[in-house]
């Protein structure tokens, strides 16, 4: 049986279903990206990509994508001061002193689609250190000042697990009209 590197699966299919609300073109960070799954999505959608890892393996997979960051973001200063894009993507990753930074790399109207393990997770496997799973609604909490296009939170049956996820938008400030997001495509 062969091990599946973190960032080789299939684009998660939250990801791919919310891919369009990014502007086109804009520049995405792919945070804790492993070996670039959704990297590799956004680049063939024509966004300028950059990966952060703390695998140099991963990285070195990575960079012939866009650019590649090898950093440790929970020990070490954040990489990417005063950078923003216009997604930011999280799957599978929790580090809770990284969330001003990540919400600060949002552009105006930037997509933050954000999906990983949550409370409850720990019955059916891995992670299950609280530390590494988010309290109920937590995601609707941290984007308290972003508007919410979508969020779930509950349990996948393939493979099992307990996961909250998000799509939010930095709006503009001052807008006049509501934007308007495409739920469906």
């Amino acid at each position: 049986m062969s091990t599946v590197l973190h960032g080789q699966e299939p684009t998660s299919s939250w990801v791919a279903h919310w891919s369009h609300l990014l502007p086109a073109g804009c520049s995405v960070l792919d945070l804790a990206c492993g070996h670039g799954r959704h990297m590799r999505h956004f680049a063939a959608l024509g966004h300028p990509v950059t990966g952060v890892d703390r695998n140099p393996d991963a990285i070195a997979a990575v960079s012939p994508l866009g650019e590649a960051i090898c950093a440790d973001i929970e020990n070490g200063p954040w990489p990417l001061q005063s950078r923003t894009f216009g997604g930011v993507v999280v799957t599978n990753y929790l580090w809770r002193p990284l969330w001003p930074h990540i919400l600060d790399s949002l552009v105006p109207n930037g997509v933050l689609i954000y999906e990983t393990f949550s409370a409850g997770n720990e019955t059916v496997g891995k992670p299950s250190r609280p530390d590494f799973l988010l309290h109920p609604a937590e995601l609707l909490a941290v984007c308290k000042d972003l508007r919410v296009v979508a969020f779930e939170e509950g349990f996948l049956a393939q493979p099992e697990r307990f996961v909250q996820r998000i799509v939010a938008v930095r709006e503009t400030s001052g807008a006049q009209t509501p934007t308007r997001y495409q739920l469906s495509h």
